[in-house]
């Protein structure tokens, strides 16, 4: 199913200088990953700015991404530039985190962030294309080299999390400007992508193909609505967890659960069951979200909170790859990163209509936000089990 994905090496033996440098770039994007998600927010209340305007601050990367990751995936694509692409991206995005640090005022905060989100929201995409290309050459598995990213999340977590106890949260902006400015580092150490294939240059490009695939907009769908019902999460857990009693290093040690458990279903993505093909992985990650959010709705007592951290496996790490892969699979010859940057642009528009109303949700509902949250996951539960049954028609019980 997920050959050669699927074949499982230690990431540092032979040929480690590609997997190793795509690991540590994953680590510097997620340690400062770690830094924004809880901590952006408690920066922009600090700031005087209310919950509804924090959720439309925290909408803009989504809603740019729209724009963004299309034209730079397919520049990719075209010149087969990866890596200098993802250098200067990364040069920009940590000059624009350091413009975001220096303007006052909401909406010169929120352009800024938007500016940023500009050159920062298609790094992503244009790294999974760079490493699946990369290693699926070598005859790499992508799950212990992602996980890297989700180990360095939690050392973001925790380094924003007693920094939060320490500093003045108008001060924590800091954080994500440094963070920002070792991912460029971590850019520009990049190994070459040049596996000895031809990458088809002079083949026919087919940029529209995956637009008419009813299978792929099923999943990207289904993978869209799943991952935008985690913005009440994404966006208000920490002041919601802040106001509860919890201190920083309490709500990092949180976040960090959730995210051990997504790094266990990575390290063990090689070693998955056949039957949770892509399309399974998605019903069942918007199982799990449904069932996350919907006790959440009810207040549950912070003894609770770690088992429902641990759904974090499912509601984004199934989901997650679940998309990935089929995705990879799905992609034209010569189309890897606009095909991921298709995706990304259906999950940033379903994240931004998410991330836009969740400030309004939470500042009118409080907790019970999280019960709108879960019918988003409802029918994106619902989508992923439209695709499977529909892959295991066409394909006799594959994905």
């Amino acid at each position: 199913m997920l050959t050669p994905l699927r074949r499982q090496l230690p990431l540092f033996s032979s040929d480690t200088g590609f997997a190793a440098r795509s690991a540590a770039f994953y680590a510097a994007l997620f340690i400062l990953s770690g830094i924004v998600l809880p901590f952006f927010p408690l920066w922009l209340e600090a700031k005087g700015i209310d919950a509804a305007l924090i959720g439309v601050i925290l909408a803009a990367p989504q809603v740019v991404r729209f724009f963004a990751i299309p034209l730079v995936t397919a520049h990719v694509d075209r010149r087969d530039a990866p890596r200098g692409t993802i250098v200067t991206l990364s040069a920009l995005a940590a000059v624009g985190y350091a413009l975001v640090a220096s303007v006052e005022g909401s909406i010169a905060i929120l352009c800024a962030y938007a500016l940023t989100s500009f050159a920062s929201t298609p790094v992503m995409p244009l790294l999974e294309a760079y490493t699946l290309r990369g290693l699926g050459a070598r005859g790499r598995a992508y799950g212990p080299v992602r996980l890297w990213g989700s180990v360095a999340f939690i050392v973001g977590l925790f380094g924003a999390g007693f920094a939060a106890d320490m500093l003045s949260p108008r001060n924590l902006i800091w954080l994500i400007v440094a963070a920002s400015a070792a991912a460029l580092v971590m850019a520009v150490n990049l190994a070459a992508v040049s596996t000895g294939e031809a990458e088809p240059a002079a083949m026919p490009r087919a940029p529209k193909r995956l637009l008419r695939d009813r299978a792929f907009l099923i999943v990207a769908v289904s993978a869209g609505l799943t991952q935008a019902s985690h913005a009440v999460y994404y966006g208000f857990s920490a002041l919601d967890w802040r106001q509860a009693g919890l201190d920083g290093t309490a709500i990092a040690a949180l976040w960090a659960l959730g995210v051990i458990a997504e790094i266990i279903l990575f390290a063990l993505s090689t070693r998955l069951p056949a039957f949770l093909t892509p399309s399974m992985l998605l019903t069942v990650g918007g199982a799990g979200a449904v069932l996350r959010w919907t006790v959440m709705a009810f207040d549950p007592p912070v003894a609770m909170l770690p088992l429902l951290q641990l759904l974090h496996a499912m509601s984004f790490g199934m989901t997650y790859l679940g998309a990935l892969f089929f995705t990879h699979r799905h992609a034209p010859p010569g189309q890897a990163a606009t095909a991921q940057g298709y995706l990304a642009v259906v999950l940033g528009v379903t994240a931004a209509f998410a991330t836009g109303i969740s400030g309004w949700l939470y500042g009118a509902f409080g907790d019970k936000a999280y019960a709108a949250m879960a019918l988003v996951a409802i029918v994106g539960c619902a989508y992923g089990a439209v695709a499977d049954h529909a892959a295991r028609r066409v394909a006799g019980g594959t994905a």
